[in-house]
């Protein structure tokens, strides 16, 4: 389990360092998806990669943003309900991630919890506490 988490360390870190600030992949322009997304709100920082999503598992735009999510970039953060709770009830990321369809909001943390850490290696700032 241990080794397990170290590789997810590391390709996170690894996809990290090939991306953009602010979420946004510096590839995006070369892809019709729109790039990678990192949520500050509520906590900081929760990376979505649309490349996985609709390169890998070939998802529409219409199968995520018809009803779960608006088009632009973090809008559902600022709604207030954006939480494990709401996700946990089945919203947001959490209409697919119930452990049945996709890994469960419950489990493996890591694969979208970046952190401070992540967060500030994909702005190029090596820094850790903000505070």
């Amino acid at each position: 389990m241990m080794k397990k988490l170290v590789i997810l360390g590391a390709v996170t870190f690894i996809v990290a360092l090939f991306s953009g600030p602010f979420g946004y992949s510096v590839f995006a322009e070369d892809y019709d998806h729109g790039g990678d997304i990192i949520y500050t709100q509520p906590v900081k920082a929760v990376i979505f990669s649309h490349a996985f999503h609709v390169e890998e598992l070939e998802f529409d735009c219409d199968d995520c943003h018809e009803d779960l999510f608006e088009p632009e970039a973090l809008l559902v953060q600022k709604g207030g309900n954006f939480d494990m709770e709401c996700l946990r009830e089945g919203n947001y990321c959490g209409q697919c991630h119930d452990g049945s369809a996709a890994f469960s909001t419950e489990t493996q943390c890591a694969r979208c919890h970046i952190g401070v850490k992540g967060y500030n290696a994909r702005l190029g700032n090596m820094e850790v506490d903000e505070h």
